[in-house]
């Protein structure tokens, strides 16, 4: 959330979570107050599309988080994906080798800090190899 700050020092992203890319077992703790908490098999369908680059089921049903359901916006180089919920905000997902760094827009947000935010730590996590 931190690497989403602009200039003056606001923060555009309000919640984020990682997952791991084999079957989208959480690697962070629902319990921070900033915690995106998906629900029951959103994050295992998250990470079947990364895992295989394939995201027809985002396209035909959209992307399921905490029980919305946010519009498939673009995807790019077969690793990171975007959507929208009009009135709710923004997601930005993007893969690394073993992970997946999703994190929420509020409406009103620089949906490009975010993606940038999302994209610091994704890269942070392949150097890494993981």
């Amino acid at each position: 959330i931190a690497q989403t700050k602009d200039g003056n020092g606001a923060t555009h992203c309000d919640k984020a979570c990682i997952i791991g890319i084999d079957g989208g077992a959480p690697w962070t703790t629902p319990g921070h107050g900033n915690a995106l908490k998906l629900q029951g098999q959103e994050g295992p369908n998250i990470a079947k599309c990364f895992k295989s680059r394939d995201y027809t089921l985002f396209q035909a049903s959209g992307i399921r988080a905490e029980g919305q359901k946010y519009q498939f916006l673009r995807e790019e180089e077969g690793k990171v994906v975007y959507g929208k919920f009009k009135g709710i905000g923004s997601v930005t997902m993007q893969a690394s080798k073993t992970a997946i760094v999703i994190a929420h827009c509020p409406e009103g947000g620089q949906q490009g800090n975010t993606n940038k935010g999302v994209n610091v730590i994704a890269e942070y996590l392949e150097s890494l190899n993981m």
